[in-house]
């Protein structure tokens, strides 16, 4: 029989099951250099959030074919490493969706009759009924940040507590949206409207600090918001301040940067409800969590494919030295298009001309759509679950092979609608380097790495030369750029290679030149 080690704690129902394919030895509490002096003994190790699987433990499990997580985040343990060596990363990422979805409708309700200070303030020897007075939940606004798994569940819980239900998720279909029966809107008018607002985010570069004193300066003074999700969605010192200054009427955090955490400036806030990451604790989201792990371990003993496997898709040997160097392409054009959408998205469609058009692309697609999403999506997008999230979010995903390629070997093009209109893009290697070579229908030749901006204008003398002085102004350097017109003085698209990032305030000095349409400030 296999051996698997488990080095935190875990449902009973979960190691019930594992016992009957596997050896199973429970190991919790092991230091780092405890656990990779053992770790070579094992064909798989489970934990949840307290052991650091680091790339040394990695490196000490020579025997390793399976890594799971009973939970969600993947955070403490090296996915890289794991993937260098083979190894197979496996999660359970939708076990506690319902618990956490119901901890947000019990946050709110807290919030809104005041529930934690009044049992505090009675247990104290007082009676202050007056002090306690409440608001209603029927007939107000939930504005919720992010429609994913837990999103979505708490719309629907709101829609039944008969609260009106408004999101920020471009990532979501319209029509995703209405089956929700959820308005969606820009996040300016939802922090600006909702009553209670509820963060369901992931934690990625472009949603850190999403929630600032700027902000939280635009939410009316008796609006109140939750964070479940992730710990640095909000700036807690400017969250402290705007309650202590009653300019927001309250807020429940469970979620903190730094975990376990028994100091922090929400605690000494009155009006600030904290608990300790309860989101998932329940027991029947432990149970879901490790009978979800188990089932992925045990097949992968039997030689299946995992269900939530978080390493990257599988390339048979027949079609690796074709398609692997097409695994930064795609990830380069997901990443990209995604900066460059505006809008609702509704389809992405995938081109694969030359010779990539000959082999099993599905890698590839998964690989797209995860460039796409991974900013948004709580899920980290993968062979087996790139269709399902994305029918999730209402986005149908279209793929076209096209055997030649007019002007390269290969030519790997996405095109992605949306409410707003197209956006598509194209990229291929030449010199061993993803070059983007296309976008709409402007030809241009980019190599990625570090900040572009893509400037959509009408062709007219003096413009270059325009927005140079406003990067030079700014003292950022231009690296290279790139012109492309469809013919004089019509539709044109430049793009600046940057040393520094644009500020939002340069960007709008560009869009304020004449003639110019767009002006989108990318990383690659």
């Amino acid at each position: 029989m296999k051996s698997v080690l488990v080095a935190d704690s875990i449902s009973e129902t979960g190691l019930k099951m594992l016992r009957q394919h596997a050896q199973v030895d429970v190991r919790t509490g092991l230091k780092p250099d405890e656990l990779a002096a053992i770790i070579g003994n094992y064909e798989a190790l489970l934990v949840r959030s307290q052991t650091q699987v680091t790339a040394a433990v990695i490196a000490a499990g020579n025997k390793l074919q399976v890594i799971g997580r009973a939970g969600v985040g993947v955070d403490n343990i090296d996915i890289d490493a794991a993937t260098g060596r083979g190894i197979v990363v496996v999660n359970a990422p939708t076990g506690n969706t319902i618990s956490a979805a119901e901890h947000t409708i019990g946050l709110i309700f807290a919030l809104a009759r005041h529930i934690p200070q009044a049992d505090a303030s009675l247990k104290s020897g007082a009676w202050k009924r007056s002090q306690f007075m409440g608001s209603e939940i029927r007939g107000k606004t939930l504005g919720i940040i992010g429609l994913g798994n837990i999103g979505s569940e708490v719309a629907k819980r709101a829609r039944g507590l008969e609260m009106s239900v408004m999101a920020y998720d471009p990532f979501l279909s319209e029509e995703r949206a209405q089956q929700l029966q959820v308005e969606l809107a820009p996040l300016d008018r939802l922090l600006s409207e909702a009553d209670f607002i509820t963060l369901h985010v992931p934690m990625t570069a472009s949603t850190k600090g999403i929630i600032s004193a700027k902000e939280l300066a635009t939410m009316k003074p008796t609006a109140r918001i939750i964070n479940t999700a992730r710990g640095g969605l909000i700036d807690v010192d400017a969250l402290a301040k705007a309650v202590r200054e009653k300019k927001l009427a309250g807020a429940a955090v469970d979620v903190f940067t730094e975990e376990p955490i028994t100091k922090s400036i929400l605690f000494e806030t009155e009006g600030i409800i904290v608990t300790p990451h309860l989101g998932a604790s329940t027991t029947e989201a432990q149970a879901r969590a490790a009978v979800d792990v188990v089932k992925q371990v045990i097949d992968v003993f039997n030689g299946q494919t995992a269900r939530y496997a978080v390493n990257a898709p599988f390339i048979s040997a027949e079609g690796l030295p074709v398609l692997a160097p097409y695994v930064r392409v795609a990830t380069t054009l997901g990443h990209l298009v995604s900066q460059l959408t505006d809008g609702q998205m509704k389809e992405v469609k995938i081109v694969y001309e030359g010779d990539i058009s000959n082999y099993d692309t599905t890698a590839l697609k998964s690989i797209v759509l995860g460039g796409l999403l991974e900013q948004i999506s709580e899920d980290r997008v993968n062979l087996v679950n790139a269709n399902l999230i994305a029918c999730q979010r209402g986005i149908s995903v279209v793929e076209q092979k096209e055997p030649t390629c007019e002007n390269y070997t290969n030519l790997l093009t996405v095109e992605v609608t949306t409410s707003s209109g197209t956006i598509a893009a194209a990229a291929t290697i030449m010199r061993s380097q993803t070059h983007i070579v296309r976008i709409n229908n402007h030809w241009i030749d980019i190599v990625p790495g570090g900040y572009f901006l893509f400037s959509d204008h009408l062709d007219r003398p003096g413009l270059i030369g325009a927005a140079g002085k406003i990067t030079g102004d700014a003292d950022i350097n231009i690296s290279y750029m790139q012109l492309s017109r469809l013919k004089p003085r019509g539709k044109a698209l430049m793009v600046l290679a940057l040393d520094e990032p644009l500020s939002q305030a340069q960007q709008q000095q560009l869009l304020a030149l004449p003639s110019v349409y767009t002006a989108k400030l990318v990383k690659l």
